[in-house]
């Protein structure tokens, strides 16, 4: 792959910015969230959002997808759910005599599985192969899903109950596991007084960034060089989790690629056609925290994974 220029590295960062302050008419404060589900697009992954009931999961994803003039659709994952009504089934044409495949939610470019953790294994395993192969299977029958299908799953991380936990085997199928919190005290009191005089919703969304434009981005942040060094020291980070006692479950070596990959675009974001040892730092925790597990011992101690990775990425030496 050939190396991408630096003036399109700048391309997809003032795309970025126009989309982002787009956003902002409407989201108040989330930058990092907001800038974590673009890079996600941009990788052509998916992304697990978790956090607690009306904190703009649902509103970010909508907006971005209306400004990225692509295909938006919603599933509210329940314990009924079942693969079909996600994926489509066959129905039969009494004109032609023969079934037709219809579709169901899942064709979309950019799908919300909203509370994916309340869904069957069996409906969040139709999920994955589609996640994983980017097509459907029913019937025997492989149907393909568009070039930018992107899953964005939310979860609660404080009520349990009638949910079914994720696999590994799914968790690491996601790029990222992003954490939305509550806003800060200026960015809630702008969102109270946003509402208060526009009202709720995000209205009428015209699109910023076409397809192609979308697909041009893609392609930027591919091409972004990545020296030995920065392949060497991304590869001794998630080395660092198998061997940290911390750590009962380190990171597999999808981890390395998927991590190398958000480095690269987030080069792209900051206009540079080139990584650095800081964009790896960047995306270590977004990356990372949901391919590993803590060791018993240490949660008895009150350590969470988000420390245990800060103390594994401080033991690795950075390239210079």
């Amino acid at each position: 792959m050939s190396a991408a220029p630096a003036a399109d590295s700048a391309r997809v960062q003032g795309a970025y910015e126009s989309l982002r302050a787009a956003m902002a008419r409407t989201i108040v404060g989330q930058d990092d969230v907001m800038r974590l589900v673009f890079t996600t697009l941009l990788c052509s992954g998916h992304s697990l959002l978790e956090g607690v009931p009306g904190v703009g999961k649902t509103l970010i994803v909508r907006t971005l997808a209306r400004l990225l003039d692509v295909g938006y659709g919603r599933i509210q994952f329940t314990p009924d759910l079942m693969p079909s009504d996600i994926v489509g089934t066959p129905i039969l044409d009494p004109r032609e005599g023969r079934p037709h495949f219809r579709p169901g939610p899942l064709f979309t470019d950019v799908l919300l599985a909203d509370e994916i953790n309340r869904a069957s294994a069996k409906t969040q395993a139709a999920l994955l192969e589609a996640m994983q192969e980017r097509s459907a299977t029913v019937d025997g029958t492989s149907h393909a899903l568009g070039p930018f299908f992107t899953v964005f799953a939310t979860q609660n991380p404080v009520e349990h109950e009638g949910t079914y936990p994720l696999p590994e085997a799914e968790l690491d199928r996601f790029l990222f596991k992003i954490v939305v919190s509550y806003p800060a005290e200026a960015d809630e009191v702008a969102l109270l007084a946003l509402h208060h005089v526009h009202g709720a919703g995000d209205g009428a969304v015209a699109p910023l960034l076409q397809r192609g434009e979308l697909t041009a981005c893609r392609e930027a942040a591919g091409a972004v060089i990545v020296r030995d060094e920065i392949v060497r020291y991304a590869a001794a980070l998630v080395r660092a989790t198998r061997a940290n006692v911390n750590f009962s479950l380190g990171a597999s070596p999808r981890a390395g690629v998927m991590l190398l990959r958000a480095a690269k675009a987030n080069a792209c974001l900051e206009g540079r056609d080139y990584a650095i040892p800081e964009d790896v730092q960047e995306m270590w925790l977004p990356t990372l925290r949901h391919r590993v597990q803590l060791h018993p011992a240490a949660e008895v101690e009150g350590l969470v994974v988000d420390q245990a990775l800060e103390a594994a990425l401080a033991s690795v030496t950075v390239p210079r």
